[in-house]
């Protein structure tokens, strides 16, 4: 349904650029953009975040750690991807969960200790096992092409003699359509699915309070960080853990505060108490230091160091 909603939109700023054959045109255009973002979805994702795959020799700790989460949540080894951005983040992808990659900035990275690492991925992971993922990267896709085909509208000459629409109305379209389709998207994409993947990750992990301890630090961080792929795409920024500030539009995660109480109501039901409060802990000056006693066996033994983890396992 949110697919056939987003060809329509494409089908109809074709109609009002090019009228009904500008029409025909974008069906065939969008009916090739689906098929083709179905199979591709994840390179196009994480060719836009210009995300280098890793692996057990050139990030062994980062990459130890998910394929043990994978193992966990019963899901395949996915690929795992770092991103050289300073902004924390993070996401998943793919169509499904044989070909699913999970990505994280190295600002995250460095910011976080290892359990609340942990947490970020397990989330990430909840993502693939919940199916999340092709829809999120599908949507991203599609509301981009969308937003660009607006673009041209202000540089092309719309409307034609045929349905009688002038230059002017066709401009003043293109323009609305792009917030519209971003609005499209922020509607589409329920906020449910960040809710739930919290709660799959926090079954993964074991540790919902070190999943938000992790959220807390870096959802300021994110909206204060530039992040260049959301500002040339706002439709990416769904893809991530948690917002990025480009639009109000854009506000597909629930507020920050409510997942962190939500998780912390999960942590009370796994018999888990007793652990400062995440909040408390994201405003600490020294956002290295161990901030969660893991409740749950760690997923992966630690081993001495002095900081998180390091993407390129020094």
């Amino acid at each position: 349904m949110l697919l056939s909603a987003l060809t329509a939109l494409f089908m109809a700023l074709g109609y009002t650029l090019g009228g009904s054959g500008g029409a025909v045109i974008a069906l065939l255009v969008a009916a090739g953009m689906n098929l083709f973002t179905f199979w591709n979805a994840d390179k196009i994702v994480l060719s836009m975040h210009n995300a280098r795959e890793v692996d057990a020799q050139s990030a062994p700790e980062f990459y130890g750690l998910v394929q043990a989460l994978s193992q966990r949540a019963g899901l395949p080894m996915p690929r795992v991807y770092v991103i050289d951005q300073d902004a924390p983040n993070a996401f998943a992808t793919g169509r499904n969960p044989e070909n699913a990659a999970v990505a994280a900035t190295t600002g995250l990275l460095n910011m976080l200790t290892r359990d609340e690492v942990a947490g970020v991925m397990a989330h990430e992971l909840g993502h693939v096992r919940n199916r999340d993922t092709l829809i999120m990267t599908m949507v991203a896709t599609i509301a981009g092409a969308i937003s660009m085909l607006a673009n041209f509208g202000l540089f092309f000459r719309g409307g034609n003699e045929e349905n009688g629409h002038s230059n002017m109305i066709a401009t003043l379209l293109a323009v609305i359509v792009a917030p519209f389709a971003a609005m499209i998207v922020q509607m589409a994409i329920s906020r449910t699915r960040e809710y739930g993947a919290d709660q799959a990750g926090a079954e993964i992990s074991g540790n919902p309070r070190a999943l938000a301890s992790a959220l807390a630090k870096i959802s300021g961080r994110a909206e204060l960080i530039p992040n260049p792929v959301a500002e040339r795409n706002p439709a990416a920024a769904q893809l991530y853990i948690v917002p990025v500030h480009v639009s109000e539009l854009f506000s597909t995660h629930p507020a920050t505060e409510k997942r962190i109480a939500a998780l912390e109501e999960i942590a009370q039901d796994m018999g888990q108490s007793g652990s400062p409060s995440p909040i408390n802990m994201a405003s600490q000056t020294s956002t290295r230091a161990s901030a969660l006693s893991p409740v749950a066996p760690p997923v992966v033994a630690p081993k001495p160091r002095r900081s998180a983890l390091d993407p390129h396992g020094r």
